[in-house]
C-alpha cells in the first residue's frame, strides 16, 4: 500500500528542506538526494525544485536491501568477501566529492532485507562506508524521514497513523526551536561537565555517567541537519566518560528493535554492556571497531510538538524532556568551528590521536526517558539541576 501525502504538504516540506535547511539552492550546487524509491514522492518534488532554481539534483536510488544507502548492502554482507568489500569503485568517491549539498531520505519499504548479515561482513561494510560519511558530515546535509509501510510496521501503527504523525511534525516551522532551546544552551555553552543518574528498574540501582564537556561548541539543532529537530548537543571529551547508564526508550537499527541497554565506562571505555532486547544487534554495535567502544555525542531532547515516541532515531532523540548518547563517533564541529579547513583539520586530528574526539564507523543513539515513568532520574551541568517543563528540558 503506498503512502497518501498532500502535494501541498510535499511542497512546504521540501521548501523547508531546500530554502532553510541547505540555505537555498545556487546555480552551482550539485545537491544529492538519497533515499529508496519507496520516498520517491518526496525526491520528485525536491529533485524538480532544484533544477527549477538552476541547480543540479543528483538522485542517488538506494536498494531496498541496503540500509541507508552504504557502499555496499546486504547482498554482499551474505554473499561477498571482505576482499570484495574492500573494492570500492573509485566513481563512488568522485560523486560524494562532486556534491556541494547532500538531502537524505530515510524511509525503508521493507527492513528486513536488511536485517541479520554476518558480523565479519557487515563490520567490514561499514568500515569502507566510513570515509563517505565523513566527507558528506563535512557539507551542509539534511536527514528527514519518509513515512512507509515498512517503518510502520516496526512502529505497531497502520500507516495512515503513522503518515499523520511523521507528516504533522514535518510541517511546522522549526525556527520555532530557536527560542525554545535557547537558555539550555547558554547553561551547557557555559559548563564543564555534565551528569546523568538514572535507575536500573531490574535492579533498582541508581546509576551515573559523567562526562567532561569544557570548551566543547555547544550546537542547538533546529532543522539544519535533522528534519524535524530538537535538541542541544556537543560531544564530549571522550576520554572523560565514566559510570554507569541505564538506557529505556526503544531504537531501532539496521531493522532490529533494541531496548533495554546497560552501559559501563572507565577511562572512557565501554567494558561492560547488555541489551534486554536485540542484545545480538547492540553486540553488533559495540564490536564494530575501537571507537565503538567509546561515546561520540550527549544531547538533550528539546521538541514538545512530536505526538509519539517513535523507535527511529530521528524521531526518539528529539522527543522533550528525553537525553541520548551516541555510541561512536564525535561531531568534528564540536571541537573546531569550521573541521572542513585546512587549519581545523589538522586540529581535529589531534584531539583525535590525544583520545579527545573519537572515530568509529558506527555513531547510534540511544535514548533515556526522563519523563514520569522513565529510567532517567536527574540530569546536571555542572551543579545546575535541570527540570522538565511542558515536555521540555529547563533548568530547575
Amino acid at each position: 500500500m503506498s503512502v497518501s501525502i498532500d502535494k501541498k504538504d510535499l511542497e512546504l516540506w521540501a521548501d523547508y528542506l531546500l530554502d532553510y535547511s541547505m540555505d537555498g539552492v545556487r546555480k552551482d550546487d550539485v545537491i544529492m538526494l538519497k533515499g529508496e524509491h519507496i520516498t520517491w514522492p518526496l525526491m520528485s518534488v525536491l529533485q524538480d525544485k532544484i533544477f527549477a532554481a538552476g541547480g543540479i539534483a543528483d538522485v542517488n536510488i538506494v536498494p531496498p536491501d541496503n540500509d541507508r544507502g552504504k557502499v555496499w548492502g546486504a547482498s554482499m554482507a551474505r554473499h561477498g568477501s571482505v576482499a570484495q568489500i574492500e573494492r570500492v569503485p573509485g566513481w563512488h568517491r568522485q560523486r560524494y566529492e562532486a556534491m556541494t549539498k547532500y538531502i537524505e531520505i530515510l524511509g525503508a519499504e521493507n527492513p528486513d532485507l536488511y536485517a541479520g548479515t554476518p558480523d565479519e561482513t557487515a563490520q567490514a561494510i561499514m568500515r569502507v562506508d566510513e570515509p563517505f560519511k565523513t566527507i558528506r558530515l563535512l557539507k551542509p546535509w539534511v536527514l528527514t524521514l519518509f513515512p512507509t509501510r515498512g517503518f510502520a510496521d516496526m512502529e505497531g501503527m497502520t500507516l495512515e497513523e503513522y503518515t499523520r504523525v511523521i507528516v504533522n511534525a514535518s510541517m511546522v516551522d522549526p525556527r520555532l526551536l530557536e527560542e525554545v532551546e535557547e537558555d539550555i544552551y547558554r547553561v551547557m555553552d557555559e559548563a564543564s561537565t555534565i551528569r546523568i543518574e538514572s535507575e536500573h528498574p531490574g535492579t533498582g540501582k541508581r546509576l551515573t555517567l559523567q562526562m567532561n564537556i569544557s570548551g566543547r561548541n555547544i550546537i542547538k539543532c533546529t532543522g539544519k541537519r535533522n528534519f524535524p529537530d530538537g535538541e542541544v548537543f556537543t560531544s564530549p571529551d571522550a576520554n572523560t566518560v565514566e559510570g554507569e547508564i541505564y538506557v529505556d526508550l526503544p531504537v531501532s537499527y539496521a531493522g532490529t528493535t533494541i531496548q533495554g541497554i546497560y552501559l559501563k565506562f572507565e577511562k572512557g571505555k565501554i567494558v561492560d554492556y547488555s541489551a534486554e532486547q536485540g542484545s545480538e544487534a547492540f553486540r553488533k554495535i559495540v564490536e564494530t571497531d575501537e571507537g565503538s567502544h567509546r561515546l561520540g555525542e550527549v544531547a538533550l531532547g528539546m521538541n514538545n510538538g512530536i505526538e509519539k515516541v517513535l523507535k527511529h532515531p530521528l524521531f526518539v532523540e528529539k522527543v522533550g524532556g528525553t537525553l541520548h548518547i551516541a555510541i561512536g563517533a564525535s561531531y568534528p564541529e564540536c571541537y573546531v568551528d569550521d573541521p572542513a579547513s585546512e587549519t581545523g583539520s589538522k586540529e581535529t586530528e589531534e584531539f583525535f590521536k590525544s583520545g579527545v574526539l573519537n572515530k568509529s564507523a558506527q555513531h547510534v543513539d540511544i535514548v533515556t526517558d526522563f519523563r514520569p515513568g522513565g529510567s532517567g532520574r536527574a540530569v546536571y551541568l555542572d551543579d545546575t539541576k535541570l527540570t522538565i517543563k511542558d515536555n521540555i528540558w529547563v533548568v530547575a
